[in-house]
């Protein structure tokens, strides 16, 4: 071979290991290391969402992932993490995109002197409490925090919507866990608040079957226990904001929540308290999993 013909075999060589070279460097996922980057209709790439290592919140994780798969989107899942100290810095750092959170608990994370308790004041609160980089989407109806409820026979014998409704009926008594008497939410704030007068049992984890007995007449409880349902239960309503309202929230990197609002956003529109309280029992009694949970719920909404 002649050496001009030996240079141009080399510089061609050359130029095809650097187009080579630039071509991986192209294709390389900065979030997943996969071989192709994932882009989302506006051209994001993957998303990745996390969830607590608790079942109600992973149905509610999924739901979003099969929500914007079924719009387009690349998701990746990173569930059951842990608690809030576990996956916090992920989402603060970037490294998880979207999670579903509880406002008044998130709130408190953020703002621990915060006074706000209803649900407006909470969201209104909790914007102006985020740090930067992270945004919040619309917050759901639905809601797992403190929750006073009664028996559904009860309530119809009484006439009883909301926690006002109890003052006035004597003969009350108020059971949860041992340190609700002394909790501003408890026997003085029911008092102070709603006029409310009950006397206090310490019931603990037989709270709910206490209250079906008829030892007690209201109970706290978790607003998204699934023994709401299967127990014929009714959670009051409370208009004064007795408890720290915990709304179902989409907490999201704040460069990628215009992208994903409208899907998510119609997600947390459709989630009602009651149909947490139903996805809680398929999984818990039912043992349905949080992937055939989730494609249910968003077929029967008109989400899929």
């Amino acid at each position: 071979m002649s050496t001009a013909r030996t240079r141009l075999a080399l510089a061609l060589s050359a130029t095809t290991i650097a187009a080579l070279a630039l071509a991986g460097c192209a294709s390389s996922d900065p979030i997943t290391g996969g071989d192709g980057a994932s882009e989302a209709p506006g051209g994001s790439s993957t998303i990745v969402i996390g969830s607590q290592a608790y079942y109600s919140n992973e149905i509610i994780a999924e739901i979003y992932a099969q929500a914007l798969e079924g719009a387009g989107f690349e998701v990746k899942r990173n569930f059951s993490i842990g608690q809030r100290d576990a996956y916090m810095p992920s989402i603060e750092d970037g490294s998880i995109d979207l999670f579903p959170e509880y406002t008044g608990n998130l709130l408190q994370f953020f703002d621990p002197e915060a006074t706000a308790t209803t649900a407006d004041d909470v969201y209104a609160a909790l914007q102006e409490a985020l740090p930067e980089g992270l945004a919040v989407l619309d917050q759901s109806p639905a809601t797992d925090q403190d929750s006073y409820n009664v028996t559904a026979d009860f309530a119809a014998e009484n006439d009883l919507v909301s926690i006002g409704d109890l003052a006035g009926i004597d003969g009350l008594t108020l059971g949860g866990a041992p340190e609700l008497e002394k909790r501003p939410y408890g026997p003085t704030g029911l008092k102070d608040i709603y006029g409310v007068d009950v006397k206090f049992k310490g019931t603990g984890d037989t709270t709910v079957d206490e209250l079906v007995a008829g030892n007690i007449q209201v109970a706290n409880v978790y607003s998204a226990d699934p023994l709401i349902k299967t127990k014929d239960l009714v959670t009051l309503e409370d208009p004064e904001g007795l408890f720290l309202a915990s709304n179902v929230v989409p907490v999201v990197s704040a460069d990628i929540a215009d992208e994903i609002a409208d899907v998510i956003n119609a997600v947390s529109a459709a989630l009602t308290p009651e149909g947490l309280v139903a996805l809680n029992v398929q999984s818990t009694v039912d043992q349905m999993s949080s992937d055939d949970i989730a494609a249910a719920w968003l077929a029967e909404n008109g989400l899929d």
